[in-house]
């Protein structure tokens, strides 16, 4: 059943799924802690904070925030979902450019994570199911 990206629900199902094939996927070739303020979130308060560290060697999407980050990141709930479930570029790169994405502390970092991210056929297949319990996609 899909769920709504950030929801504690999409949090743990998508846990899961990278749970499953943590033996197969190669970890993340870059060491990052961002935070994440995630606005106009369709449910709740309309913000989210959440974090992503692949600092343990793998990638950890959560809600909260983490100490010591390498960045702060600023986005939409639709950008974050772009870059984050869709690994949409384009749109990103565009909402970057318009202003709508944010970044305070160490950008060459952040830049770096995308090229530090693994790009085998696991790493496809898992991101293909978290797609597949997202809603709206």
């Amino acid at each position: 059943m899909p769920h709504e990206f950030l929801t504690p629900e999409w949090i743990e199902a998508a846990r899961e799924i990278r749970q499953r094939h943590a033996d197969a996927v190669a970890p993340p070739t870059v060491d990052v802690r961002v935070n994440l303020t995630v606005t106009e979130v369709p449910f709740g308060d309309g913000e989210i904070a959440a974090h992503l560290d692949t600092s343990d060697g793998t990638v950890d999407l959560d809600l909260g925030v983490v100490d010591d980050p390498h960045a702060t990141i600023t986005l939409t709930h639709a950008t974050a979902r772009a870059l984050l479930v869709e690994r949409d570029p384009a749109v990103v790169m565009q909402a970057f450019m318009t202003g709508q994405v944010q970044v305070e502390g160490d950008i060459m970092r952040v830049m770096a994570l995308q090229a530090g991210l693994p790009d085998d056929e696991v790493s496809l297949a898992v991101a293909e199911e978290i797609v597949a319990i997202t809603a709206g996609i």
